[in-house]
């Protein structure tokens, strides 16, 4: 394993600036990738260059010199590694062996570099041509019914991959088409989509330029988008105010210098992000957004009573929106007291971001993954869709949500068929379009999925990226599950944990990265992807490929659904040889399946900046079941009903990332930004927390579930660190903790697993 003596010692620097660079020269050194790197990272989200495998944040039109981030540049590094997982390897490690591995170590070990096929008699994976691997998992496929095969992605295929993948799937028979969003974003999507018509954000780079205030909610700009912290810092110099909410206080969201500026980097400066910083418990949001939404209103009675302008935007309100009264009459009648109880956040604190949103006239809403990851994930994404109502503030320049993405083509790849969903799938223009009858019945999302593999129903998963081993909750009921499974392929770049608990037939098929070469023939081939801001971008590779036996994501793909399905014929019209040979070919299919967003595909794919896709809201058009945009009411201020009522020993645990990290890949075991070196096997408690349950920093400690369910859930090994976050909650590493997220925990809307606020007890280790 990595890693020695585990340390803890505060960050006391601001987010970027030196450390950045040197995490940067660290991790190109560390893969043997420093010159090869620097040459491409220099055409990093350029308008004639590649997109960034790692995070989906927007690519600007007139990009900076040095237009990636430390986690983009991790990414980069990670996929130009000269390690190599050939052959040789795996005849060296039998599967049982690399299972000791730590995660951090399988992805370490190097680019996988030619199909593999696992051996039971050996219990090694051993080479295997690409036909026969092709034709024995079309075969498998085959052998079953097809909504008893699962076909997952990651995120981080291309627009053309997604396209080719979810046809796939319809033409073989299913809609399981489970997703990384599942995951994630799902709540956003399910929100957005009731109360303003698209389940997308709004916003775009220009509307920086225009906005006058920022709230962000539970995400962290620092690890997760850091190329972000540009436009922040601009905002802030123009004297933006940033309001936080989030239970710990995160460095790029406090402070920011920017590793690009000579003059900011020599100097002791750094530009101050947040101008209020509200550490709001976990599974308080819900309340803290209906006490900024309860001091608004309050504020703009007193000022109607006093004769002066109120504060709500009542022509929009009358103009373009529905169930006002009934929310404004749930505010009223909810107690300042119950929203500081839920919140952990004081009257006075609430009131005095309210007062800054009351002055502002274009005001933007980012958030993350702190919103939409519980119980009540969609009330959450709905309530702060109602505060950005009261003043108007969609469909205007500089205003309107924005969820913050992860994956760098998670939000493109839903845009072009992939979803559980049939009523979001355009069926019956595939049914036209490719002459076969797509299946109508809703397919399994990855909640769904997993209940399918620990049930038995399901018997086959292909993952076009991912991990799903480590991603899921309850995997102490999952990792067997997924052992019994009879067929199971991973496309990937890397050896992770879903590769070594596998099924019966197992295969690795290694993929090209989005950075190197893709050539077809003579002729170099370009994707494309969608950001988090809507646009979508080309991208084409210029570094050399890990290996010869290498093939692209849509070269697979193709391969698999010859096998399953055939080529083009008589009884449909998929061209996939075709399609794997020219990426354009798809483009123009995907211009055809989706005229309104992607005419004119091949000749607009390289617009500096992207081209937008169509956003209705952005017009004030409602697309939604009452044609204008919904307010919502809750039930009740409790985001996470399960975590209730709490004992004295009860607390809410939520998962987090490393900076080292990005989802299941895991850099370093280093968080720099929390002071923590050489483990992720940590609990971070409040002082008081510490002493009130007999506990001590440093000390060995369980966590385990509470649930009435009657399923233990516990992980050991665990050392208490002290840190400065809220009361009565805990942290922990993702996807450290995930065995003790039941399965049934989840948004309830939109099955997104509710990993932010899980009722734990912390108990001292024998």
């Amino acid at each position: 394993m990595p890693g020695g003596k585990k340390e803890t010692k505060e960050y006391g620097h601001a987010s970027g600036g030196w450390g950045s660079v040197k995490a940067v020269a660290e991790v190109l050194t560390r893969e043997h990738a420093a010159l090869e790197g620097g040459r491409v990272l220099m055409r990093q989200n350029k308008p004639d260059g590649h997109m960034c495998t790692s995070c989906s944040w927007a690519k600007p039109k007139d990009p900076h010199t040095f237009e990636f981030c430390e986690n983009g540049a991790k990414a980069t590094a990670w996929d130009l590694t000269d390690k190599r997982v050939d052959p040789d390897f795996f005849a060296t490690h039998t599967v049982a062996e690399l299972e000791t591995w730590h995660d951090h170590d399988l992805e370490e070990a190097g680019r996988v570099t030619s199909p593999m096929r696992w051996n039971a008699q050996t219990d090694r994976y051993e080479p295997v041509s690409w036909e026969r691997a092709f034709e024995e998992i079309g075969r498998e496929l085959r052998a079953i019914a097809p909504n008893a095969a699962v076909f997952y992605t990651s995120g981080r295929a291309s627009l053309e991959t997604a396209y080719m993948y979810q046809l796939f799937a319809r033409q073989y028979g299913t809609n399981n088409l489970p997703d990384s969003s599942n995951m994630c974003h799902e709540s956003t999507s399910v929100a957005l989509t009731a109360a303003i018509g698209v389940g997308v954000g709004t916003i775009t780079l220009d509307d920086f330029e225009k906005t006058d205030l920022m709230f962000f909610f539970g995400q962290n700009v620092g690890t997760n988008s850091p190329r972000m912290l540009h436009p922040l810092q601009d905002a802030r110099r123009r004297g933006v105010p940033i309001i936080t909410f989030n239970p710990i206080r995160e460095p790029g969201l406090v402070r920011f210098v920017n590793p690009q500026s000579p003059a900011e980097m020599l100097t002791p400066g750094a530009t101050q992000i947040s101008t209020q910083y509200h550490q709001v418990k976990s599974g308080g949001d819900l309340a803290a957004i209906t006490g900024l939404c309860k001091a608004l209103l309050e504020a703009d009675a007193l000022a109607l009573r006093d004769s002066k302008p109120g504060l709500l935007d009542r022509a929009f309100i009358a103009a373009h929106t529905v169930g006002f009264e009934s929310f404004a009459a749930f505010v009223a009648q909810t107690e300042w007291a119950d929203i500081e109880r839920e919140s952990g956040l004081t009257r006075a604190a609430l009131e005095a971001a309210a007062a800054e949103y009351g002055k502002a006239s274009a005001v933007i809403a980012h958030y993350g993954m702190g919103l939409t990851q519980h119980r009540l994930g969609v009330e959450n994404v709905r309530m702060l869709t109602n505060l950005l109502l009261l003043r108007g503030n969609i469909g205007k320049p500089g205003a309107g949500p924005s969820p913050v993405r992860g994956h760098s083509n998670v939000q493109g790849q839903r845009t072009v068929g992939i979803t559980e969903k049939p009523e979001l799938a355009p069926l019956d223009k595939l049914a036209a379009q490719y002459g076969f009858e797509p299946p109508r019945e809703k397919g399994l999302d990855t909640v769904g999925a997993c209940k399918g593999i620990i049930g038995g129903s399901v018997l086959a998963v292909i993952q076009l990226g991912g991990n799903l081993v480590r991603s899921v909750p309850d995997r102490f009921a999952f990792e067997p599950a997924w052992r019994r499974l009879r067929l199971t392929v991973g496309i990937t770049t890397k050896l992770n944990r879903s590769h070594l608990v596998h099924g019966t037939v197992s295969y690795i098929l290694p993929c090209l990265s989005r950075i190197e070469r893709d050539m077809r023939g003579d002729k170099p081939q370009a994707v494309s992807m969608e950001d988090s801001t809507g646009c979508m971008h080309g991208s084409h590779g210029i570094a050399r490929p890990a290996g010869p036996d290498l093939l692209s994501e849509q070269q697979i793909v193709a391969g698999i659904a010859r096998a399953t399905i055939g080529d083009a014929g008589p009884t449909h019209s998929v061209p996939w040889t075709a399609w794997e040979n020219d990426y354009a070919l798809i483009r123009e299919a995907i211009a055809e399946t989706y005229p309104e967003i992607f005419h004119d595909f091949n000749a607009r794919m390289w617009t500096p900046g992207g081209f937008h896709r169509p956003l209705p809201a952005r017009e004030r058009k409602w697309k939604t079941k009452s044609g204008r945009a919904e307010f919502f009411t809750p039930q009740s201020l409790c985001e996470d009903p399960d975590v209730h009522p709490i004992d004295a020993t009860t607390l809410r645990l939520f998962t987090l990332r490393s900076d080292d990290q990005f989802n299941t890949t895991i850099y370093s075991l280093d968080d720099r930004f929390r002071g923590i070196k050489g483990t992720r096997m940590v609990v971070l408690m409040n002082p008081d927390d510490i002493h009130r349950l007999g506990l001590a920093a440093g000390q060995r400690v369980a966590l385990e579930t509470v649930a009435d369910d009657g399923v233990p859930r516990r992980v050991d090994a665990f050392e208490v660190v002290a840190f400065d976050l809220p009361a009565g909650c805990v942290a922990g590493y993702f996807p450290e903790c995930n065995p003790l997220v039941p399965l049934w925990h989840h948004a309830k809307e939109s099955h997104v697993p509710a990993v932010k606020s899980i009722p734990v007890r912390v108990v001292a280790s024998a």
